[in-house]
């Protein structure tokens, strides 16, 4: 067990946004444990913006894309994190870039993954690997914790939303004349292989508009994913708001003024998840025990998984994500609704 009161510790983490987000208890289980302690968080863009206002970091250090393929950035970087004069590296990545992140710090202790998702040469790099044992990404970095002496800490994800990015928010609802109860749906996903049919979402925007008077507010990022929000919102007029192009902060905010949030595997579902708006999830080439919407208030849709190695279900169709029928995901926001009325009865 570390015994020091006040270590410096370096979180590896560098990108995926979802990922990172799903990282966050563990970061906030660290600050609780080590209140003294300087905590600083190696990551890539965009992720950085999510995590320069949390609560429990000291510092977030931007780690340049494509670095470990530069000579000059290597030693760049190398610097850089040495002069922090790390004494604790975390690698909840498990994967080469970041462990030799770790590695490159010169933190004597760094602890890392053993087995099934310690890939490539992380097991090497580091040196007080872990053997997870729980299945979801979350659960699994918190048992990173356990060579510190920190074992089944609560799951919190300190996140606040930027005060900024929800004033830009509630103006753009108010320009848009919404002012009471919305859902969210985001339709793109990283993978195309965990995308559902625009198509589809319109008749699900179209289901909570006429069944439930709830209008859906439809968030995007980048011209692929605009192109899709602009289908949606052709098939569903009546029902459908387009959201403004925002940056992460501002999705956040306006996904916390949401009732709920629909759609695939993806960063914004857990973002979702950050600010407590719950989520119905849709999923194929990823298993929600894995890596879905963490928390009992979430619901998860998936007809099958559709297997093979990270890189097979990267590149595969989206067949598991087509078996999923708009009547199911109608049926689940139907629940969503029955069940969120419930609590406010309660409350």
């Amino acid at each position: 067990m570390i015994a020091l009161n006040s270590p410096r510790i370096l979180i590896s983490r560098l990108s995926h946004i979802g990922d990172c987000i799903l990282t966050l208890p563990m970061l906030s289980a660290l600050r609780r444990n080590y209140p003294k302690a300087h905590i600083a968080w190696a990551v890539e863009k965009p992720s950085n913006q999510l995590l320069i206002s949390h609560p429990g970091l000291d510092e977030v250090i931007l780690i340049p894309k494509g670095w470990m393929g530069k000579p000059r950035a290597w030693r760049d970087v190398s610097r850089d994190l040495r002069s922090r004069k790390f004494d604790i590296a975390i690698d909840p990545q498990g994967i080469t870039k970041s462990a030799m992140l770790s590695y490159l710090s010169g933190a004597r202790t760094r602890i890392g993954i053993r087995g099934k998702w310690g890939r490539e040469l992380a097991p090497w790099l580091n040196n007080s690997n872990v053997q997870q044992k729980r299945l979801h990404l979350v659960d699994r970095s918190l048992e990173l914790l356990e060579p510190l002496g920190i074992r089944r800490p609560s799951v919190e994800f300190g996140f606040s939303v930027d005060r900024t990015a929800a004033e830009s928010m509630r103006q753009f609802l108010a320009d848009v004349s919404i002012s009471g109860r919305f859902a969210i749906i985001n339709p793109g996903a990283s993978w195309a292989s965990k995308r559902w049919e625009t198509n589809r979402f319109a008749e699900v925007a179209n289901h909570l508009f006429h069944s439930h008077q709830l209008p859906t507010v439809v968030t995007w990022a980048g011209k692929e994913e605009q192109g899709m929000a602009d289908e949606l919102h052709s098939l569903a007029p009546l029902a459908v708001t387009l959201a403004p192009s925002t940056n992460l902060n501002e999705l956040a905010a306006i996904i916390s003024m949401a009732e709920f949030f629909i759609g695939c595997d993806t960063g914004p579902m857990h973002i979702s998840t950050a600010v407590g708006t719950p989520c119905v999830g849709l999923y194929g080439p990823t298993l929600p025990t894995e890596s879905g919407a963490y928390g009992p208030r979430n619901l998860h849709l998936q007809k099958w998984h559709q297997d093979g190695s990270c890189r097979q279900r990267r590149k595969a169709e989206n067949l598991a994500m087509k078996d999923i029928c708009v009547d199911d995901v109608n049926r689940s926001c139907d629940q969503m609704i029955h069940q969120l009325q419930d609590r406010a009865k309660i409350a």
